[in-house]
């Protein structure tokens, strides 16, 4: 005995409180600016509609869940570009992704690394990919070839020429992971 394919049904339309339900969910499940919950808000809108009076308080929501703290974009930054550094992006990748989740130049400037951070997420990226002194010993014919695949990867991933290159051209990894450890002309010693 076959059974029919069960039908989809359609979610009801919006009303204020349940728009404010998803709101709540969605910050207690995701980290997120306030530029990204506007957005997933108004997707839901338009995909499920509205049923309330008027057009819906989305600027109302967002005002109340920042002064409650339930979206920081100050601290998503910090959190963000702590994150992308960590993973090895550069300071040109972290600025794109802060751009694209909504977070204003002024803050986007406040939580941009130093030359150190800027050293130590690039040498993150190359041992996670093991380029340059990270990688293995490979065909001598072919080094030059594979030090500007490696180069080119680093300045894709966000990272400035100079350090780049500083990175894939160090002699061993002990010398790249000291020259990523010394603080940067614009950072105080610890």
């Amino acid at each position: 005995m076959r059974t029919a394919p069960r039908q989809k049904r359609t979610p009801r339309p919006l009303d204020a409180a349940r728009l404010e339900e998803l709101a709540l969910a969605y910050v207690a499940r995701f980290a997120a600016s306030a530029a990204k919950l506007e957005s997933y808000l108004k997707r839901k809108v338009r995909e499920r509609g509205w049923e309330g009076e008027g057009e819906p308080a989305l600027q109302e929501i967002l005002s109340r869940f920042v002064g409650a703290g339930y979206v920081d974009d100050a601290a998503y930054a910090r959190m963000k570009a702590g994150s992308l550094r960590r993973r090895g992006y550069g300071e040109r990748r972290v600025a794109q992704a802060l751009g694209a989740a909504g977070i204003g130049e002024d803050l986007r400037e406040d939580v941009r690394a130093g030359e150190g951070e800027q050293r130590r997420a690039a040498v993150a990226l190359a041992r996670r990919r093991r380029f340059g002194p990270f990688g293995s010993p490979s065909d001598p014919e072919q080094i030059g070839q594979l030090r500007e695949k490696q180069l080119a990867a680093m300045l894709r991933a966000g990272h400035r020429l100079d350090i780049a290159r500083a990175v894939i051209h160090a002699a061993d990894s002990e010398t790249v992971e000291g020259w990523a450890a010394e603080p940067g002309p614009d950072e105080d010693e610890e």
